[in-house]
């Protein structure tokens, strides 16, 4: 009865317009006050301190930081250079190279919205210059974006360790071949669209001029190559690999290709500074309304409703996906994650899931939530800089939300997709 008070208290809250993080903490509080526990509320201080302290959460301001530098300092410039020389010429064009932008520029950044924000612009620039039709655009932009959380190194899988405990280097592993089937599930979509609207495609650049793009990208480049060896190779965490970006992105920036002064340095602290802290505040609360959850053993409600609907694991984890995706329609996915995994993870345990195997899961259920109404941050970002509206968008995605809803299934029911290259590495 509790866990069915609380889920209709936050989401009514959230329906009513209350920001995520205020819906969470009156709905945490609020029925602690109700059920008398108020000696309870006086933790509710420490437990919000606890939940930004870990020192993995580290790597989520930095990441931030890093993918603004990227977007403000001509680096993702070169990366969409570099993509259109060597895809541009292939059936859907810009499409394609849309999609390849988004493979590299997400080993960098780790954020979907930094990459609809940033490469976003650049890639709608340019096929609007070459004649696409503008909503085609604007629903490849989105659907490209959700790449980025996926592939490594990501600020989704950084939030679901610190939540799990799970080692971040096997999240970023595990998400490799998933990320990359997203991307050729919408490399198909393109080549099927632009095959019937008849879109246009870039020359076939010769070797020399790719060449060239090549190496004016190699410094921008290696930029995933110092993150996810720098990992591997267990030179630093992720934590420690998210500050080097952020310094190698400063550096590119501000010294090699001279994009940003020192106002402008500061002014991109600043603005990652207030997306930190809002990401920040909502893990904060967050964090004690997951404390709320287990004091009133919500989970194991949750279990037993769910074991008194079916015993079956194949039954019990499309129940889950499919509530993942509900909430994803109301929430944004870290909020999302944050949420659900203390009451999933005791089930996925239960019937003997890998908890990097469900993490992948978890994650790609959030990316189908960002391009899902009511609300979808890529669909949000992208309408933003486009001004196509949100149900055209919303309608434009559907191909490739039906892509990455195939890649979740196989992820679910096929472990050796996301646990063979953690198992690789070890």
């Amino acid at each position: 009865m509790i866990a069915l008070i609380v889920c209709v208290l936050l989401v009514g809250l959230m329906l009513l317009g209350v920001p995520v993080c205020v819906a969470m903490g009156i709905t945490s509080a609020g029925v602690f006050a109700a059920l008398g526990h108020l000696d309870i509320l006086a933790v509710m201080a420490q437990r919000i301190y606890n939940g930004t302290t870990g020192f993995t959460l580290l790597a989520i301001p930095f990441f931030i930081l890093a993918g603004n530098l990227m977007n403000t300092g001509g680096i993702t410039d070169r990366i969409f250079n570099f993509a259109k020389a060597m895809v541009g010429h292939w059936p859907g064009g810009l499409g394609q190279v849309n999609i390849f932008s988004s493979v590299i520029f997400s080993g960098m950044s780790g954020a979907a919205v930094a990459d609809a924000a940033g490469l976003g612009v650049i890639e709608m620039k340019a096929m609007d210059d070459a004649g696409y039709n503008h909503r085609f655009s604007a629903g490849i932009t989105a659907a490209s974006s959700t790449i980025g959380p996926v592939i490594p190194p990501s600020i989704p899988f950084v939030v679901y360790s610190s939540c799990t405990g799970v080692s971040v280097a096997q999240l970023f592993a595990a998400g490799f071949l998933p990320g990359f089937l997203m991307a050729i599930s919408m490399a198909v979509v393109v080549y099927i669209i632009s095959k019937r609207d008849k879109f246009p495609v870039s020359e076939n650049m010769p070797w020399k001029l790719r060449w060239k793009y090549f190496v004016e990208a190699i410094p921008s480049l290696m930029t995933v190559v110092i993150i996810i060896g720098g990992i591997w190779g267990g030179l630093f965490t992720a934590t420690e690999a998210a500050i080097v970006a952020s310094f190698y992105a400063l550096f590119l920036s501000s010294v090699i290709y001279k994009a940003i002064d020192l106002h402008g340095v500061f002014q991109i602290i600043y603005d990652s500074l207030i997306t930190s802290c809002k990401t920040l505040f909502i893990i904060a609360i967050a964090n004690f309304l997951a404390y709320f959850m287990i004091h009133q053993r919500i989970p194991n409600q949750v279990i037993i409703g769910l074991a008194s609907i079916t015993e079956d694991p194949t039954a019990l984890i499309l129940i889950i996906i499919f509530i993942l995706f509900i909430l994803g329609m109301f929430l944004e996915g870290t909020s999302v994650i944050l949420i659900a995994t203390p009451i999933f993870m005791p089930i996925v345990k239960a019937i003997g899931m890998s908890p990097v195997q469900f993490g992948v899961i978890m994650i790609l259920a959030s990316m189908i939530g960002l391009l899902t109404p009511p609300v979808g941050m890529s669909l949000y970002a992208v309408s933003s800089i486009t001004n196509v509206s949100l149900i055209d968008l919303s309608k434009e995605v559907i191909p490739y939300v039906i892509g990455i809803f195939v890649v979740l299934l196989l992820c679910a029911f096929w472990p050796p997709l996301s646990l063979w290259v953690p198992a690789m590495i070890g």
